[in-house]
């Protein structure tokens, strides 16, 4: 099993926004690369973690399954009007994935 992370971090003032445009996303289109509710989470920083930090979870197979998706995800025309929405929100630079094998 391989856990995939994007993380972000949002700018002051505006962490809901982009919590509510990354919540759109799972639905619109990450939904259209397979990935749903069984195997997303948002989290945000608490504890320990900076209060800006939202983070996106998917859990997939193996990273055959991961690499399909990301192929997917570079053909949607949606996906990238939805990075420019989402780019007033975010701090410029901190976007990154992470991805860990479950053992």
């Amino acid at each position: 099993m391989i856990i995939a992370r994007w993380h972000i971090d949002a700018r002051f003032g505006h962490k809901q926004a982009a919590v509510e445009l990354l919540e759109r996303w799972c639905v619109e289109i990450g939904s259209q690369i397979g990935w749903s509710k069984d195997n997303l989470r948002i989290a945000t920083g608490s504890i320990g973690a900076l209060e800006s930090t939202i983070e996106l979870e998917a859990t997939v197979t193996d990273m055959a399954e991961l690499n399909e998706a990301f192929n997917k995800l570079g053909a949607i025309e949606a996906h990238g009007a939805w990075g420019k929405e989402i780019e007033p929100f975010i701090v410029s630079g901190t976007t990154h994935w992470q991805i860990f094998r479950v053992v």
